[in-house]
């Protein structure tokens, strides 16, 4: 996104240990690029510089209960609105304040799940192992594996780690997240329904093995220069 992650209202918290992204200029066809990049750039980091506004609508759905925030962010000045059912603060990320700050820490829960395919190359303060071919927890299919962890130190919530499994082109199928790295699994889950838009990918839904639990984009825009 602490139990995993703070939402509102939810008992199931979905925080992530993000960071404020690096400078996202893609590395030109001479440099290697590392396996992150690759993940990224498979996802459509290359368009991503010219997104002046993105918009969101964050749902999660468990058991016969629903809950879902908005966002309007601009990546070019780093502004970000954030709409409740309760509230619409608006604020800059390098100013966030005591008003702004559990926006915040929506919003970078949010996005994550968004763009997580981006992350691994914008979020500074991580290490990633090499990748490994396992077969994935859910979906059984044997797949490319790495492992993201955060430092210690840095983030809203620091230590936490991912089990990140891709397929043959780069795209992202599933995650175990693994609270503080521990060993046992907080959360597995599936991505799916990807959507194209300005040439981004953007995986659109995450289900668990359970069918009581979705989490899932709507009204999802982008606007690019």
């Amino acid at each position: 996104m602490k139990t995993y992650i703070l939402i509102i209202g939810l008992s199931l918290s979905l925080f992530s240990c993000k960071n404020d992204i690096k400078k996202d200029t893609p590395k030109t066809s001479n440099t290697k690029l590392t396996i992150a990049e690759k993940i990224a750039e498979a996802h459509g980091l290359s368009n991503w510089k010219n997104v002046t506004e993105i918009k969101f609508t964050f749902n999660v759905d468990r058991d016969s209960s629903h809950f879902d925030r908005s966002f309007i962010w601009k990546p070019k000045t780093n502004q970000v609105t954030a709409i409740t059912v309760k509230d619409t603060i608006s604020y800059f990320r390098k100013n966030v304040d005591s008003i702004s700050l559990r926006a915040d820490q929506s919003f970078i829960n949010d996005k994550f799940w968004l763009l997580p395919a981006f992350q691994l190359a914008w979020d500074k303060g991580t290490t990633i192992s090499k990748p490994k071919r396992e077969i994935a927890p859910i979906s059984k299919d044997s797949l490319n594996k790495i492992t993201l962890i955060y430092n210690s130190e840095l983030g809203y919530t620091p230590g936490d780690a991912y089990d990140i499994f891709y397929d043959k082109n780069y795209h992202i199928k599933e995650w175990i997240f693994r609270q503080a790295n521990q060993e046992k699994p907080s959360m597995i889950t599936v991505f799916s329904e990807y959507k194209t838009i300005k040439g981004i990918s953007f995986p659109t839904k995450s289900t668990k093995e359970t069918p009581n639990w979705s989490l899932y984009f709507t009204d999802l825009k982008i606007t690019t220069e």
